[in-house]
């Protein structure tokens, strides 16, 4: 297939594109607007490849969207693109309902243009495929819930709140004009090459700064921590193999309190960096500080994945313990990643555009 993967220089889109260019015959077209936090030198082992092609454009432009439709002939969509860190949504929600509301109208709409021109085979395997949170959800309160693919809606913030409208609207082009659709719901996501200001790499790289790891509240909220190349590899098995129509949650059973998170990186950085510690500081644990908690602090996600797992026979093949290893190791050598990040620099020279942006 030619698939068209929309936030492919994000986190969770490139991983997808490098599992895709490597473990894969398919043919990637990367559809990017280079926000903050898309940075092409996630995927620069792949960009030279062939089956691999970059386009710059803004969900939210239609017209461009149909261009790129027309010219690459894509076989799929999977849809990535998304404002997603909790804390700028609630300082200026107006960017997360821009492109996660307004950019997923309209990338349906190019789809379905696009679609509705196909014929035969072309017409009845094209697929559309839609990613999306777990924090649509809202939280759990009991000890044992977990959230399933039929968990009534109940979005807490501006962000999962957006992403509960997307999900929506996908549904709905689905059942309303045939768009043949898939929607997957994923939990916290972690691995290489994720922005810093995500809690896991903030925390390693606050740490190896000697600079304070802030938790918020008491830092007892739980999350569901599944490793991006897990997800990676979730998600093109739903592409391929997923019925349309239907929607898989995926998440890696991995349950862990936030405070549980940044200690056992203290240990992790303890054990593998003990000479990268801050002058005069004991332990990275001393680092810790507690913070006021944000607005609407959603307690507990997790995930009922048995639908995956039982339908298409996807499993996680990291445990959080090992998964989180191999991220801090892939932090601790690969500061020219983190470093150009932190700078600014990536997104001055961005690769393969000629442009700065």
């Amino acid at each position: 297939m030619k698939i068209l993967v929309t936030g492919g220089a994000g986190f969770i889109g490139s991983a997808v594109i490098r599992h895709l260019v490597r473990a894969t015959g398919h043919e990637v077209v990367n559809v990017d607007k280079l926000t903050y936090a898309g940075n092409l030198e996630s995927l620069a082992e792949v960009s030279a490849d062939p089956r691999y092609a970059f386009e710059h454009l803004d969900i939210c432009d239609r017209p461009a969207l149909e261009s790129a439709f027309a010219r690459h002939q894509p076989d799929a969509v999977m849809h990535l693109a998304a404002e997603s860190h909790v804390d700028r949504s609630i300082d200026g929600p107006g960017d997360f309902i821009s492109t996660n509301v307004v950019g997923t109208y309209s990338l349906l709409e190019a789809a379905r243009g696009y679609w509705s021109a196909l014929t035969g085979e072309r017409r009845s395997g094209f697929r559309f495929h839609h990613v999306s949170t777990d924090e649509v959800y809202g939280d759990l309160h009991g000890s044992d819930d977990l959230f399933t693919e039929t968990t009534p809606y109940a979005p807490s913030s501006p962000y999962s709140a957006s992403k509960a409208a997307s999900d929506h609207l996908v549904r709905a082009w689905q059942r309303t004009y045939g768009l043949p659709s898939l929607v997957t719901n994923c939990s916290n996501n972690y691995g290489p090459y994720h922005f810093p200001e995500k809690l896991i790499p903030h925390v390693i790289l606050n740490a190896l700064h000697g600079k304070p790891l802030p938790v918020y509240g008491n830092g007892l909220q739980v999350r569901d921590w599944l490793y991006v190349e897990d997800h990676a590899r979730a998600l093109v098995e739903v592409l391929a193999r997923g019925a349309v129509g239907e929607t898989y949650n995926i998440g890696g059973h991995n349950e862990q309190r936030n405070i549980t998170v940044v200690e056992t990186i203290c240990a992790l950085l303890e054990e593998l960096a003990p000479e990268r510690k801050a002058p005069g500081l004991g332990s990275y644990r001393d680092l810790i500080t507690f913070v006021a908690d944000r607005p609407g602090h959603d307690a507990r996600y997790a995930i009922d994945a048995g639908k995956i797992w039982r339908e298409l026979g996807w499993r996680p093949d990291e445990t959080f313990d090992s998964g989180l290893r191999k991220t801090v190791q892939w932090y601790l050598e690969s500061e020219g990643w983190w470093q150009r990040v932190l700078s600014g620099a990536y997104r001055l020279d961005r690769i393969g555009t000629g442009t700065a942006s």
